[in-house]
């Protein structure tokens, strides 16, 4: 009976020593991180909950509670907060302090748990064009989160597209907006909370410490640069100061104005979490092998490879889609524009030289274009070498070289153009009488 009791206990020991090591513990001093977001959704919001989330994986969190105050913004900027949020392994809140509209309603249904405060409001998410194509991608985008955090899809639905209504609340036609109390009862939200306090509370938080995060100068300076013409210019910008360096290559002011546009792009995209070691270490490389193909003879492998993997970079960075090609074509054609307007004002070096061709085959110099040879056809002349049939003749003062119909010529014997076929000049043997 000892026996059986003793192996008893032991089994309860493990149980419990198991369930504690597969679940995760909280102490009186993990926190609840809050993240404020408000006005336009942009990279700057993104870079705010990257780093949020972030730093708040050392501080084993209780949860993370967004407090939402927007009209909307970038789609794909909230895409990007949705994906944190979504994958987030600890308990996630959305408090709407005022309105969560069109891209700040994917953000808010993206938490599992939402909170409304007295006065406010939830969706208005129509897509701005509302083309057919991009009513589908968001709607469906919508629809999923909603189903993922276990709401009613067809109400997401109807944030975006007004042709579907939902009966009570909008009819077809009508975009679909719910307000506090509308929120709470379709299952849009749990409560409708006059303070942060009463949601803490009403989540069993009340007696966690806060850790608080808001916009600062980098996160701010992250949504300047995420305006698509700011990173068209800042990149156009970086080519051309490439090609202003290789045409002067003079005190390499162009070559470092280039290497702070990159900095200035790639420490922006790091703060979203857009841009990694992968990206940076591609600019690096590329850049060296630009370098390495200047110096040395690599009949174009270092620079093709170079050029490769800088586009690559960016092409990431950017997102790796079809806005990212448009970016990267754009700035690359005003690079280009900008570039041939200098041009003319610039020194040239010997580094320039190397992708030029300086000299000219000009009809000074004793050249003539193919087009011209025609002008020859039934004109006497005189050769200069045997032709078998190939050589050279003199014809008004002009070398040119020739084939005869087949047959063999000596030196200094008249000749008459019969034939010019594109570059070919075919003679023959001139005779006076027969000719």
């Amino acid at each position: 009976m000892r026996g059986l009791v003793k192996v008893l206990w032991l089994a309860l020991v493990f149980v419990i020593a198991l369930t504690a090591a597969n679940s995760t513990s909280y102490s009186n001093d993990s926190p609840v991180v809050v993240i404020d977001i408000r006005g336009e959704i942009d990279d700057g919001q993104v870079a705010l909950v990257h780093k949020a989330i972030t730093e708040a994986k050392d501080k084993n969190p209780r949860a993370i509670l967004v407090e939402l105050d927007t009209f909307g913004g970038l789609v794909e900027a909230a895409t990007k907060i949705r994906d944190a949020i979504g994958d987030s392994p600890v308990l996630t809140i959305c408090y709407i302090k005022n309105r969560a509209w069109s891209a700040g309603a994917l953000i808010a249904i993206s938490h599992q748990k939402i909170a409304i405060a007295p006065g406010g409001s939830i969706g208005a998410a129509e897509p701005i064009p509302a083309t057919e194509k991009t009513i589908a991608a968001l709607k469906a985008e919508f629809a999923a989160v909603a189903n993922k955090t276990g709401r009613e899809p067809a109400v997401a639905e109807a944030m975006v597209d007004k042709s579907r209504g939902y009966p009570g609340y909008a009819e077809p036609g009508q975009i679909l907006a719910l307000t506090d109390y509308q929120a709470v009862k379709v299952g849009y939200a749990d409560l409708v909370a006059a303070n942060r306090a009463e949601v803490l509370a009403y989540y069993g938080l009340d007696d966690a410490p806060v850790i608080e995060y808001t916009m600062g100068w980098s996160e701010k300076f992250a949504g300047v640069l995420s305006n698509p013409l700011v990173k068209s210019a800042l990149i156009s910008l970086i080519f051309l100061a490439v090609f202003v360096e290789i045409k002067t290559a003079g005190t390499g002011i162009a070559a470092l104005v280039a290497v702070i546009g990159a900095l200035v792009f790639f420490v922006s995209q790091w703060f979203t979490g857009l841009a990694g070691w992968l990206e940076v270490l591609l600019f690096i490389g590329g850049a060296l092998a630009i370098i390495v193909e200047l110096y040395v003879p690599g009949f174009g492998i270092f620079g093709i490879g170079g050029i490769t993997a800088i586009l690559t970079s960016f092409f990431l960075t950017l997102g790796a889609d079809s806005m990212a090609l448009n970016i990267l074509a754009a700035s690359i054609i005003a690079a280009i524009i900008i570039f041939l307007l200098l041009l003319k004002k610039l020194p040239s070096s010997r580094l320039w030289l190397k992708f030029v061709l300086e000299n000219a085959a000009t009809s000074k110099a004793g050249y003539i274009a193919s087009s011209d040879y025609l002008s020859y056809l039934g004109c006497q002349g005189i050769t200069l070498t045997q032709l078998r049939p190939a050589g050279t003749v003199e014809i008004d003062g002009v070398h040119l070289d020739v084939v005869s119909e087949g047959e063999y010529i000596e030196a200094r014997t008249l000749i008459k153009v019969i034939a010019v076929n594109g570059n070919r000049i075919v003679v023959r043997r001139f005779d006076s009488k027969q000719n």
